[in-house]
């Protein structure tokens, strides 16, 4: 009995169990038969510990994240970028992603766009205009703080433009990412689902707080008003824009540690399956240091 047992043991390890960032992707990615609102925002889908856990898993890869950043971004001009983007209602901890998951890495390899309502030049133009003005260059992590997703999003809640302009926006937003795929550009599409209930105590907390008034804007409070017209939209655009070059993943954004540690482990699924590598010298080392050596002058 004790040999079979020890039979089953080496066996066992044999078989590596998947990644923990492999196993978050395919924990939240938009498939087949999606519905956001059987989404529970509260779950922690593959983390059954609390906030300390995921801040411990979290930091034990962010190194792994800044390195390999780091080579993507010695790459520049050769090599791939990516794409994170960020939608979310207002509240959903857009900015906590921000600080706690892109500030983990070099500044200077981060290209950082936050969208508003378009100015008047913007609307002059095609929407996607502004969205190709900002993707990142190569060797860059360019993040967007909402995005083209704004134009399928708002722009149909509001009725900013007719029914057939957003409807058509669908398509054209999957071609655009799929042309941007092909240029090497790497896409994270992450929509961080937040609760009505949860957006109610952030928004509280801002107008209580006088170090959190500047956050707060009355806007917001008509924005939620309309709260199950932005979950159709969002169902929407989830199902028909979640495509294989370009998935959509939704994180549970109730507990603002676990959209961090969510967030994180999807970049780092994503840097790492660029298998990115240091660029060669362009130089000969060994006749650089005899250079250096030489190069102070005499005393």
């Amino acid at each position: 009995m004790a040999k079979g047992k020890s039979k089953k043991s080496k066996k066992s390890k044999k078989k590596q169990p998947a990644e923990l960032c492999d196993r978050v992707a395919d924990a939240l990615v938009v498939g087949e038969g999606f519905d956001l609102s059987q989404v529970d925002p509260a779950s922690t889908p593959e983390l059954d510990g609390k906030e300390k856990d995921a801040v411990k898993l979290q930091t034990k890869t962010s190194a792994e994240v800044g390195d390999l950043q780091e080579r993507m971004y010695a790459n520049k001009g050769t090599g791939p970028a990516l794409l994170l983007i960020v939608q979310g209602m207002d509240t959903a901890g857009k900015g906590g992603i921000m600080r706690h998951v892109v500030g983990q890495v070099d500044p200077q390899g981060i290209h950082l766009t936050s969208f508003k309502a378009p100015t008047k030049e913007e609307l002059s133009h095609p929407f996607l205009w502004r969205i190709r003005k900002a993707l990142p260059a190569s060797g860059m992590i360019g993040v967007f703080d909402r995005s083209q997703y704004e134009d399928v999003l708002i722009a149909r809640v509001r009725n900013l433009v007719p029914p057939t302009t957003w409807k058509r926006r669908y398509s054209q937003i999957n071609a655009f990412e799929q042309a941007t795929t092909d240029r090497g550009i790497h896409i994270i599409k992450v929509m961080l689902h937040i609760s009505p209930e949860e957006q109610a105590r952030r928004l509280t907390e801002r107008v209580s707080r006088p170090d959190k008034y500047w956050k707060y804007n009355p806007g917001d409070v008509d924005e939620r008003a309309l709260w199950p017209a932005y979950q159709e939209a969002y169902q929407a655009a989830l199902e028909k824009c979640s495509t294989q070059v370009a998935p959509w993943y939704v994180v549970p954004a109730d507990n603002k540690w676990y959209a961090r540690f969510a967030v994180h482990n999807l970049l780092l699924r994503q840097l790492r399956t660029l298998q990115l590598d240091w660029p060669p010298a362009d130089f000969d080392p060994k006749v650089e240091k005899k250079r250096i050596a030489e190069s102070l002058p005499e005393a």
